[in-house]
C-alpha cells in the first residue's frame, strides 16, 4: 500500500486581520501565491509534476471568491495545466485539504499534490459570505434546533461552564500561549517555516508582555442578555484575551509518496499516518476535538501515551482546556510553540499552518508521533497523526 509523506511545509507570517494589519495590503490570492511559489522554489521540483492544488478558504466571497486556490496557483507561476480547488470545512478547511491530498496520494490518484489555505480577514471579514437578512441554515435546521443555534463565542462559554473552567484558567492558558510563541521566535524555531512577505517577517499578534493581570481587565466578548437568560450557567468569562484574534495569513504543504520522494530526491519530513473527521453537537459546537482524537488514535492503533506532540487549535482557551480534561494529555506536549491565541487564526489557513508548525517542531524535538486536531463551526472536527521519518 502506498503511503503519503510531507516533504515541504511553509507559511506566511500572520498579520492582524484589521485594516491596519501588517498584511492587510496584500490580496488574498497573492498571500497564498507567495507560499505556493516558495514551496516550489524550496523543493526544486518541476511544477508540471503537481497533480492538484487543494486549498482551504472559509469566506469564499469577494476577493476570496471564484476558487481562490486556482488563481493563487496561476499567480505563483504554476503551469496552466495544474488544476486547483478550494474547500470549506470551516476553521479546519486546510487541515481537510491536507487529508484530501494525502488520501489521494495513498489511493494512487496523485503523485505530487499541494495542500494549502488562505484567509484575509482584514479584506474579507468573517461572515461576509452571508448577506444581511439571509438565513444560511434553512427551515429543517430551525425545526430540529427549535431554540436556535448559537455563535461560537457562546459555545466557548458553554464549554467553560460544562467543564468548570474558570476565567483564571483560561487567562493563564492564553498567557502561556503568548510566552511560548515569543520564546519560539526568540530561539529561531519559526525561521524554517515562515517566509517573509513585503518586509513582514514575524507574527503580528504575539504579545511577550502578556500577564494574567492584564487579561483580567478585559470585558466579556460575547455577553448577550438573551443568551444569558437561555443559558444561566454561563459566567461570561470568554474575552478577546483568551480567544484567538482575527488574522491574515496563508500556508502550504507539499505531499507525495515515499517512492516518488525518493525518485525526485526529496527528503520526507513526516508520514501522514492516520486521519479522522467527526461531527458533534452544533450547540456546544467546538467539542468534536475529543471524539476526533479518540477516533484517530483507534485507527492508528496508538494510545495517547504514544504521542510526543499535540497541536490543538486554540480557537478559545476553553476548547483546549476541556480537551485536555477529557483526554488526559500531558500539557507540556500541547502547542509547544504557542497556538492560535498568540500566533493568530486566519481561518482557512490555520489547518495547514498547524501542520507546518507541527512538522518543524517534530524535527526540532525528535518526536516520533504527533497529533493535530481542530474544532470547526457547526459541530465538526478533524484529527490526524503524523509520524516523523
Amino acid at each position: 500500500m502506498r503511503d503519503a509523506v510531507i516533504v515541504k511545509a511553509v507559511r506566511t507570517p500572520i498579520g492582524k486581520g484589521k485594516p491596519n494589519g501588517a498584511l492587510a495590503h496584500v490580496h488574498p490570492v497573492e498571500l497564498l501565491a507567495h507560499t505556493l511559489r516558495t514551496l516550489m522554489e524550496r523543493s526544486g521540483i518541476d511544477p508540471e509534476l503537481i497533480d492538484d492544488v487543494i486549498g482551504g478558504t472559509v469566506d469564499q466571497v469577494g476577493e476570496q471568491a471564484m476558487n481562490t486556490t486556482r488563481y493563487a496557483a496561476l499567480s505563483a507561476g504554476l503551469p496552466e495545466t495544474v488544476p486547483a480547488t478550494t474547500v470549506d470545512r470551516q476553521c479546519g478547511s486546510s487541515q481537510q485539504a491536507v487529508h484530501f491530498a494525502a488520501q489521494g496520494v495513498i489511493a494512487g490518484a496523485y503523485d505530487l499534490v499541494v495542500a494549502c489555505g488562505v484567509e484575509s480577514m482584514s479584506r474579507v471579514p468573517m461572515w461576509s459570505n452571508v448577506p444581511e437578512g439571509k438565513d444560511p441554515f434553512g427551515p429543517g435546521v430551525a425545526e430540529r434546533y427549535k431554540d436556535g443555534l448559537v455563535p461560537q463565542g457562546v459555545s466557548a462559554e458553554l464549554i467553560a461552564a460544562k467543564w468548570s473552567i474558570t476565567r483564571e484558567q483560561m487567562d493563564a492558558f492564553a498567557v502561556s500561549s503568548h510566552h511560548k510563541a515569543a520564546e519560539a521566535w526568540e530561539q529561531g524555531l519559526f525561521d524554517a517555516e515562515v517566509v517573509p512577505l513585503d518586509g513582514v517577517s514575524r507574527d503580528e499578534c504575539v504579545r511577550p508582555g502578556s500577564t494574567p493581570e492584564i487579561l483580567a481587565g478585559l470585558k466579556s466578548a460575547y455577553y448577550d442578555p438573551n443568551f444569558a437568560e437561555r443559558f444561566p450557567q454561563i459566567e461570561w468569562n470568554v474575552t478577546a484575551g483568551n480567544a484567538s484574534p482575527i488574522n491574515d495569513g496563508a500556508s502550504a504543504v507539499l505531499i507525495t509518496s515515499s517512492e516518488t520522494a525518493q525518485r525526485l530526491g526529496l527528503r520526507p519530513l513526516a508520514r501522514l499516518h492516520s486521519f479522522a473527521v467527526t461531527g458533534s453537537d452544533p450547540i456546544l459546537m467546538l467539542t468534536g476535538v475529543v471524539p476526533a482524537t479518540e477516533r484517530v488514535l483507534r485507527r492508528a492503533h496508538l494510545t495517547l501515551d504514544d504521542i510526543d506532540l499535540f497541536e490543538v487549535n486554540e480557537a478559545f482557551s476553553s476548547v483546549v482546556l476541556a480537551w485536555r480534561q477529557e483526554t488526559g494529555a500531558d500539557p507540556t506536549k500541547v502547542n509547544v510553540h504557542g497556538g492560535a491565541i498568540a500566533l493568530g487564526h486566519p481561518l482557512g489557513a490555520s489547518g495547514a499552518r498547524l501542520t507546518t508548525t507541527l512538522v518543524h517542531a517534530m524535527q526540532e524535538r525528535g518526536a516520533r508521533y504527533a497529533l493535530q486536531t481542530m474544532c470547526e463551526a457547526g459541530g465538526l472536527a478533524n484529527a490526524m497523526i503524523l509520524e516523523r521519518l
